[in-house]
């Protein structure tokens, strides 16, 4: 997520002609979005971090469930006043 808002603020920089940035070619302005495509499509399923998000969310639905299952009327839209 950095690289993407760092590539952002290299090419509104780049854009607005802003300090040293004005004077970069737009291939180092945009390396940093290229960086993020590689880490995202390339990257990321071998070193098994997309595994990890989908542990992370069975987990989190599981958690849900238990809750649910202990509190019958939790998250119905309905308070009892």
């Amino acid at each position: 997520m950095i690289l993407i808002v760092a590539g952002v603020l290299l090419i509104v920089l780049k854009l607005l002609e802003i300090g040293p940035v004005a004077e970069l070619s737009w291939w180092w302005t945009l390396s940093p979005l290229v960086a993020a495509f590689v880490w995202f499509e390339l990257l990321e399923k071998p070193l098994g971090f997309d595994r990890r998000k989908a542990d992370h969310l069975e987990w989190e639905q599981r958690r849900k469930e238990r809750v649910a299952a202990s509190f019958p009327g939790a998250g119905k839209g309905s308070r009892r006043r």
